[in-house]
């Protein structure tokens, strides 16, 4: 097993009185893509967003490389960095173009020349297929296509590690894929990935390991075939079962009137 690059122990955290996660442990290591599954409203979101410190946490604590990660780490903007980030919502600037929303943070942030930034920017369009909308403005790009200008715009920033954050749930289906395959492509060339996401087929195919969250705990965890094949826990099987399930379900069909 790789060294270890984030290590979550023992985290709690509350909205209120809404215990959100309850003494949570999760170690990721270097290289590792780990898919985080669960119900709606388990945590999962919430969960990654602490990674980052965008939401405190009232107990334990996270660190990357050993240094601790919270609002009150004094170089918390240079962990941030190494930290990636990619939203279901894109969070585009709508009045810069593709080109200008993915050099803004490393020339601000990193002090990178615009010379600098853009040839990676350009170069990395080019891996994802939109090197030809460089100057386009994201209300001209398809969910699909911002999708992958995000990801772009993080990878710009040369993290460490990259959350997803269902990243695909806002995106009409033929749009999925394309999100998808450009995801699958980094883990093939080894990027350290947590992912939350619905899509079981491509949980399957992308994991190290699956998580399944409920109730602010890990429920299960295991390789994508110990976790599909043989769940050890009742609630896996459940959830499971909803989504095989709800997949017949789609795939029936459609009765004639």
């Amino acid at each position: 097993m790789s060294n270890p690059i984030l290590t979550l122990s023992h985290l709690t955290k509350r909205f209120d009185e809404l215990l959100v996660l309850d003494d949570l442990s999760l170690t990721v290591h270097e290289g590792e893509v780990v898919v985080i599954v669960g119900p709606s409203g388990c945590g999962k979101s919430t969960l990654l967003r602490c990674m980052n410190a965008l939401e405190e946490i009232q107990g334990g604590e996270i660190r990357l490389h050993g240094e601790l990660v919270s609002k009150s780490s004094k170089n918390l903007t240079e962990l941030r960095q190494k930290i990636g980030m990619v939203f279901q919502s894109y969070d585009l600037f709508p009045h810069l173009t593709v080109l200008e929303n993915i050099v803004l943070a490393p020339m601000k942030v990193q002090k990178r020349s615009r010379e600098d930034a853009s040839k990676e920017a350009m170069a990395l369009l080019a891996r994802v297929g939109l090197e030809e909308k460089a100057a386009s403005y994201p209300r001209q790009l398809s969910g699909g296509q911002k999708q992958r200008v995000a990801i772009v715009r993080a990878l710009c920033m040369h993290p460490e590690i990259l959350l997803f954050d269902e990243v695909t749930a806002a995106l009409d289906p033929e749009m999925v894929r394309e999100v998808l395959d450009v995801i699958l492509r980094l883990a093939d060339q080894g990027k350290t990935m947590l992912i939350v996401t619905h899509e079981m087929q491509f949980a399957r195919a992308v994991a190290d390991r699956i998580i399944l969250l409920e109730a602010g705990r890990i429920q299960e965890e295991g390789t994508p075939e110990e976790f599909f094949d043989s769940p050890k826990t009742e609630r896996a099987k459940k959830f499971l079962q909803t989504f095989t399930f709800e997949r017949k379900r789609l795939e029936q069909p459609q009765s004639q009137n």
